[in-house]
């Protein structure tokens, strides 16, 4: 089996290049990614693996996006450009990554011959619809141009499905956490910007009264879901899309005061206003993903938070931008 990751060099993408690696059945991992937010030295233990390949490029560049394909028997895509905020700052880059980026991998793979695409979709396809804990078939207004772009790949994914008869499975991700994931930048994630707080002993700022709540999803569960995609030899889990969390809802205040626990720190957060875009509560239903992906999350929330504590701790004075 060989797999192209595109994003590779991701957060996500390099814990799964991580666990592709190690997987039996697969002979071969191409990476493609343009670092604009992933990172060489996120690669570095892979780079003399003769089963690892490197394609530096962007997948908006279909011409790129065809040659990474070649000889490629599977996909996964999780190159995008994430981030609620930098959508509603920078709405035409979002849209040129997520929308014509994944539409050139679509369309590459189809050209090349690939059996399977596994993408990262995004639980903020559920906009504004008010249901909790969040079904698949039950979704709402997109809240940000993020949101849209990934319910755009959901529909094309279907519509290639359909037309071309390539097996797609969509992967709507609940809040991804772990080693890896980049505390710098204005569009960080709250988990490792409390992580960086807690280490530099300076408050952190939380938007809004702290109620806001996520279902925080450990990376391993993800890569685990990604594998489980892959692999899976179910017909009926094919051209679907399954929340990957962890099934639990945790408010920014309790993530901070777990936090705080695993580093025994005192510090206090600073209050904000609330995010523009941002939905209130989440929480996903993962009773499809378990029942035809075979997805079992081994790893709590807790147990996640104090592996990368460990990871951000050792990793404090390291420099992302290499």
């Amino acid at each position: 089996m060989r797999v192209l990751v595109t994003g590779g060099a991701g957060f996500i993408g390099s814990n799964l290049v991580e666990e592709l690696l190690r997987t039996p059945e697969v002979t071969f991992v191409r990476v493609l990614d343009n670092f604009a937010t992933g990172f060489a030295h996120n690669l570095k233990s892979f780079e003399n693996d003769e089963r690892f390949e490197l394609i530096q490029g962007d997948i908006r560049d279909y011409e790129t996006c065809l040659a990474a394909c070649q000889g490629i028997h599977r996909i996964s895509h999780q190159a995008a450009l994430g981030s609620v905020p930098r959508s509603i700052n920078d709405p035409l880059t979002t849209n040129a990554v997520n929308v014509t980026g994944t539409l050139n991998i679509f369309t590459a793979a189809k050209e090349a011959g690939v059996q399977r695409v596994v993408y990262a979709a995004s639980s903020s396809t559920y906009g504004d619809h008010p249901g909790l804990p969040k079904v698949e078939d039950k979704i709402g207004r997109p809240l940000s141009p993020y949101a849209v772009t990934k319910f755009v790949n959901e529909l094309y994914a279907r519509v290639y499905a359909d037309v071309y008869k390539i097996p797609f499975i969509g992967l709507r991700y609940f809040n991804v956490f772990g080693p890896r994931q980049d505390p710098n930048g204005a569009y960080a994630a709250v988990i490792p910007l409390f992580m960086k707080a807690v280490l530099d002993n300076q408050p952190p700022k939380i938007n809004g009264d702290g109620e806001t709540s996520r279902d925080f999803t450990f990376v391993n569960n993800a890569v685990h879901a990604n594998i489980r995609a892959l692999f899976t030899d179910n017909e009926e889990a094919l051209n679907q899309v399954y929340n990957i969390a962890f099934g639990e809802r945790t408010t920014l205040n309790e993530l901070f005061e777990t936090i705080k626990s695993i580093a025994g720190s005192d510090l206090a957060p600073i209050y904000g206003p609330e995010r523009p875009g941002d939905v209130r509560h989440s929480l996903a239903d993962i009773s499809k993903a378990r029942t035809l992906l075979g997805y079992d999350p081994a790893v709590s929330v807790r147990e996640g938070l104090k592996i990368a504590f460990t990871w951000y701790r050792q990793h404090h004075n390291y420099s992302y931008s290499v």
